[in-house]
């Protein structure tokens, strides 16, 4: 890792599956979708058989009611994959990624963030901020299988606003040169992953420094967390936990004290902002209706604020007493009120469809925010309304593959 202290972000060292393992099987798909398509997960199972996978490594969150009967096997098969030698390779520096997916090539950089300049709180001005509210009862079953885990594997997605294309693409105009770590299709329509080394120092420098120049000019917001926040949050809750026990000089270097997170650019052309929609179960279609009043049905309107729909039907709305600047946030806080409604947060428009349909629930589908708009917003106003955007549809979200020792 490099020994600069002042910036956020650091290169670190990175595990990765040995050449003969099975890539088709290995890498799977952020742990928090699909959370009401438990289906999905049973067919990832399927796939993976007894193969080598990160699905022994991760808590899918539509099994977290079972999670103190699950995260001691997520446990176990980290300590039992590093005594197999399953992590034979290893990348000090950062791991330049293509994420090819229907809106195009997106490149990321794996690095590392310090979790001292990292703060979810609402009045946050630390350099790493959340871009959605952080739900403080949402960190502690994560936390556990956080806590004493020998390994981080991450969906994190951070985000650079980078207009002028200074840090990642100029590395990724050098990927033919790099040497090549993988290159696989991902299960279940993910489209392909492949990831490329940058240990030569002075290329790591080049980005760090990039980076440095970017935060300078950045009002404060060096930053912004675009998924994967209630992760992050977690790990920062683990690491305050675990540095009351620790010398000074040994907080400046426990691995804990770093989170590893994937950097993409706000201006990628591959990095699409799609809505995240509402399904709220065992509630008549009637009563989220009335729970919807400052909303108003409108006829023939090609882009209403939301459309409520149901088994019998869908009603498009227009929000006619704003309690937020964004729809989504009307929304939210309307249904804020009502919260022993079971809600659920879906990617997809056709995903929300099916489950109204196969599941008799009601849904809300809400139109997306403008990506431009986005620092802008958090640096003016603190993070936006939890689940307010998507950074692509649920395929689309990053899939563990590299892993990161933590202890």
């Amino acid at each position: 890792m490099t020994t600069d202290r002042s910036f956020c972000l650091r290169a670190g060292d990175f595990l990765l599956p040995a050449e003969d393992i099975d890539m088709t099987r290995w890498p799977v798909v952020a742990c928090d979708q699909y959370t009401s398509q438990p289906e999905y997960w049973e067919k990832v199972t399927e796939w993976v058989g007894d193969a080598p996978s990160a699905l022994r490594l991760i808590l899918p969150e539509c099994w977290l009611p079972r999670s103190a009967e699950l995260v001691p096997g997520v446990h176990r098969a980290m300590r039992e994959y590093l005594d197999m030698g399953v992590f034979s390779r290893k990348v000090s520096g950062l791991i330049l990624i293509r994420r090819a997916i229907p809106a195009g090539d997106r490149w990321g950089v794996l690095v590392c963030v310090d979790l001292e300049q990292y703060d979810y709180a609402a009045d946050s001005r630390s350099p790493i901020r959340p871009t959605e509210g952080t739900i403080a009862a949402r960190i502690p079953p994560r936390l556990a299988v956080r806590k004493d885990a020998p390994l981080e594997l991450s969906h994190i997605l951070l985000l650079a606003d980078d207009p002028g294309k200074t840090m990642i693409e100029p590395l990724a105009a050098l990927c033919d040169t790099l040497p090549l770590l993988y290159d696989t299709e991902l299960m279940q329509g993910g489209g392909r992953l492949t990831g490329w080394a940058v240990e030569d120092p002075a290329l790591v420098e080049a980005f760090l420094n990039a980076g440095r120049e970017l935060a300078r000019l950045s009002g404060g917001l060096h930053f912004a967390v675009g998924d994967g926040n209630h992760s992050l949050a977690t790990a920062r809750a683990h690491w305050y936990a675990l540095r009351e026990g620790l010398s000074a000089e040994e907080r400046m270097r426990h691995p804990a004290r770093y989170a590893m997170v994937e950097l993409n650019n706000l201006h990628d052309p591959a990095l699409l902002f799609e809505p995240i929609h509402r399904v709220i179960f065992d509630t008549p279609a009637s009563r989220v209706r009335e729970w919807l009043a400052p909303c108003e049905p409108v006829l023939d309107l090609e882009h209403p604020d939301l459309v409520l729909v149901h088994p019998a039907g869908e009603l498009p709305l227009m929000i006619q007493k704003p309690l937020h600047e964004l729809p989504v946030g009307t929304v939210q806080q309307l249904l804020d009120r009502h919260r022993d409604a079971t809600i659920d947060y879906i990617h997809g428009e056709q995903a929300l469809r099916d489950i109204v349909s196969e599941q008799n629930a009601v849904g809300i589908l809400l139109t997306a925010i403008r990506k431009e708009s986005l620092f802008p917003a958090v640096r003016l106003n603190g993070p936006l309304p939890r689940k307010a955007f998507s950074m692509g549809e649920a395929p689309e979200k990053r899939y563990y593959l590299e892993a990161r020792k933590i202890i």
